[in-house]
């Protein structure tokens, strides 16, 4: 008997049988699916980071003074100096093979007023110098960007994002307009363009303003500054976070035997953060999923086992005809590894739909996790073979005598 013949046998079985097929696959339905909408969310967000949906530009890192994340209480700050404006300027002389080294410095929650208008208590204002502009991927809408003589003379201008934008001047040109900031007139020289979000975090939200202004405004001492610092492409880019770190060291007078006094936050570090964030997730579904595949296979197993029973006299004919032992295994294994298929890709299926509902939501790019897809498709295979093995050797055992007289 051929393998295909067997094969449309079994799919003959499971189509008289639909209520018990859809009981069987049910719960292969639900351990699939729970791993693969997981899944599914998390490599949208990871493929979101990785293509630049970040707050760095591509090739871009940042020096910071804490570890945002880790480490970073009251007592752990007060051991680290700031960073300063004159530690970027060195910093930017020594990196002779970096594109870009900029400075940066913020303040959140802040009011922006235009005459009898003004925004929610949520808007960044960022103090820059002009290469900030292309570390973080700002672009000009309309207007111009800022230049070296508005940090140099501390020009009172300002750059808006849209949500400032949409907020303060619906019907009006922000271009000329003056802008009031802790009680601080501010010229608008230009407009951004619209920014991705971060996981469902508007960046439209801010302000930019020369560094020297910024400081003017809220103070130079006692607020650290973030470098930036740009590669000119993929392939030195490891290289320049080395040479940064050292240089970094040589600035701060740190010795041989101390450890960096502050810290490198790249877009790789922001997927090793959603990475810490997610193994736990990661770990708990595919617990869920296995526990879940047990409960399905012993489902399967047991029904499985009640149909050979419904089942004894067509076996006990089938045998008396000729039928092998190897054909009747044959037919239940496959029973059970194609009713553990079809649940696993209904739970496919299902778990790539939702997961990419759920993570449009994060405004992250709409993925397929393939290789989980491969590995729920191998879980079904194994969980049909590993549970329909038994009811099919018992099957495939029955006296053929005895099975005909059961009625």
């Amino acid at each position: 008997m051929k393998l295909s013949q067997i094969f449309i046998q079994s799919l003959q079985s499971i189509r008289t049988n639909k209520l018990r097929t859809s009981l069987t696959i049910l719960g292969i339905v639900v351990g699939i699916f729970s791993i693969i909408v997981i899944m599914t969310v998390i490599t949208m967000l990871q493929i979101s980071i990785e293509e630049g949906l970040s707050q760095l530009n591509k090739n871009t890192f940042q020096i910071q003074k804490n570890d945002p994340t880790i480490g970073s209480g009251p007592r752990f700050r007060a051991q680290r100096p700031d960073i300063t404006i004159e530690d970027m300027y060195r910093l930017k002389e020594m990196l002779k093979d970096a594109k870009y080294v900029a400075a940066e410095q913020w303040q959140f929650g802040k009011v922006i007023k235009y005459r009898n208008r003004e925004t929610n208590p949520n808007i960044q204002i960022a103090g820059i110098t002009v290469e900030a502009m292309k570390t973080n991927n700002w672009n000009i809408e309309k207007g111009r960007e800022l230049r070296d003589f508005d940090v140099q003379y501390s020009a009172d201008v300002c750059i808006l994002g849209k949500d400032v934008v949409e907020k303060l001047f619906p019907n009006i040109n922000p271009i000329g307009q003056y802008v009031r900031v802790d009680k601080k007139n501010l010229l608008v020289i230009g407009l951004l363009e619209k920014q991705p979000s971060l996981f469902g975090q508007s960046r439209d939200n801010v302000v930019i303003l020369p560094i020297t202004t910024w400081q003017n405004m809220f103070g130079k001492y006692g607020r650290t500054v973030n470098i930036t610092v740009m590669s000119y492409g993929k392939e030195d880019y490891n290289d320049l976070i080395d040479a940064a770190i050292g240089h970094m060291r040589t600035i701060r007078k740190l010795k041989p035997s101390e450890s960096n006094n502050f810290y490198i936050y790249s877009n790789e570090s922001l997927i090793g953060q959603v990475n810490d964030i997610t193994e736990p997730i990661k770990i708990g579904s595919i617990a869920v999923s296995l526990i879940a595949l047990i409960a399905a296979g012993v489902g399967i197993m047991n029904i499985m086992l009640v149909s050979v029973t419904e089942r004894t006299r067509e076996i006990g004919i089938r045998k008396s005809l000729g039928a092998r032992k190897n054909w009747i295994l044959l037919q239940f294994l496959f029973e059970a590894v194609i009713l553990c298929l079809i649940g696993g890709i209904v739970g496919i299926i299902l778990g790539v739909g939702i997961g990419n509902i759920a993570g449009s939501y994060l405004n992250a790019q709409t993925a397929i996790p393939f290789d989980w897809v491969v590995i729920g498709i191998l879980l079904c295979i194994i969980v049909g073979v590993a549970f329909g093995t038994y009811p099919a050797y018992k099957a495939a055992n029955l006296d053929p005598i005895e099975a005909l007289r059961y009625e």
